[in-house]
């Protein structure tokens, strides 16, 4: 026999050695012709009698000549593979149903909007068990599936969050966000008071080594381009000021950095203010930021525009320091100019080549005339 024999299953079967075999090991027969049995099974038939060379009992490691008769045993069938059980997660307790949806400020077709808590985290991590995507399930309300996270807040950081309720609206957010054409407002309670009222900050954070990717600081040789504007709602001396800020750019603990950068940190920031960003006399020394707005083109048409109200440790805060709250949501909203955005920019750029390469071709006929 030559080539590769198929198993039987179910009833012996009788093979004759060929003559390419003569002389080889019995377990050497089964490793050319009949791989898929082991040779533990091999050993196994052996054993009990199984396998018979001309009727008589063989061990594997007996050799065996051209013209003998090999009697091999049926092969047992391979039990069937069990089905894969589906990763589905466990529903949700009732308390943690009750939980994710007392935070919902807004809900249609395409979008919910949350109001997250301060010490929730977005995203599980580390030591980290609890956090709204393990929640989400909890908020598919009639919809087949899940909401996906398309943006994220810190874990101490309070406010409006938007989740897609589908494929489609998840990838129409992500552009807006990428494109900058959306416009996340936020409230902060900062140290001292800056000495413009009305500014922007922009300078490039990168990942400040030895933190394990945990701390940003600002990297003027190496870090990404970031811009913050921040105005000023109202100010309470010389010790305090109610700032809102809106950040151009999206990289990790941007507001935070910043504010810190510029010597006026988010009260209650210690990882980046130290022990300068508490303030004294009853303030809370939780992180004073919370993501007041968001404002975003809608999948259907029109805008999304939600507010979420701060926590209670940022309004107690506010009315400690004798804060007007009819302030707060008094400045204009600015429209993002379309030459600011990715896109604007992208189109501005691919102008300018076209033009540079029209003032090329003109100057080419130019001199081919004067020949």
């Amino acid at each position: 026999m030559s080539g590769e024999a198929a198993l039987p299953a179910g009833e012996a079967r009788s093979f004759t050695i060929a003559e390419d075999d003569h002389g080889i090991r019995l377990d050497r027969w089964f490793k050319r012709h009949m791989p898929d049995a082991s040779f533990n099974i091999v050993s196994r038939w052996a054993r009990t009698g199984q396998l018979r060379l001309d009727g008589k009992r063989i061990a594997p490691g007996d050799r065996i000549e051209a013209g003998q008769v090999l009697r091999v045993p049926p092969l047992e069938a391979a039990p069937a593979p069990a089905p894969r059980a589906k990763n589905e997660r466990p529903p949700l307790p009732p308390e943690d149903l009750e939980f994710i949806q007392s935070f919902v400020l807004h809900k249609d077709r395409a979008a919910i909007v949350i109001d997250k808590p301060p010490g929730l985290a977005t995203q599980g991590g580390t030591k980290t068990d609890r956090h709204v995507d393990g929640l989400l399930d909890g908020l598919r309300f009639e919809a087949e599936g899940r909401p996906k996270l398309v943006h994220r807040l810190d874990k101490d950081t309070s406010g409006a969050l938007l989740l897609a309720r589908s494929a489609g609206s998840a990838a129409h957010f992500a552009k807006a966000f990428s494109s900058r054409t959306a416009k996340k407002l936020y409230w902060a309670l900062i140290v001292g008071v800056p000495s413009i009222e009305d500014g922007m900050i922009e300078l490039p954070i990168g990942k400040q080594p030895g933190t394990g990717g945990e701390k940003m600081y600002v990297d003027e040789k190496e870090g990404l381009p970031s811009r913050t504007r921040y105005r000023v709602v109202e100010r309470a001396g010389n010790a305090a000021a109610w700032v809102e800020l809106q950040p151009f750019t999206g990289r990790t603990h941007q507001l935070r950095v910043h504010m810190a950068a510029i010597g006026h940190p988010i009260v209650g920031d210690g990882k980046y203010g130290g022990q300068d960003a508490f303030l004294t006399g009853g303030v809370s020394r939780k992180l004073h930021l919370h993501a007041r707005r968001i404002r975003i083109d809608h999948p259907d048409g029109g805008k999304l525009d939600v507010t979420a109200e701060p926590p209670k440790h940022f309004l107690e805060s506010l009315q400690h320091l004798g804060f007007d709250m009819s302030l707060g949501d008094a400045l204009p909203i600015d429209e993002p100019k379309f030459s600011d955005t990715a896109e604007g920019k992208k189109k501005a750029v691919s102008a300018a080549a076209k033009t540079r390469r029209k003032e090329r071709k003109g100057e080419r006929r130019s001199r081919g005339s004067g020949r």
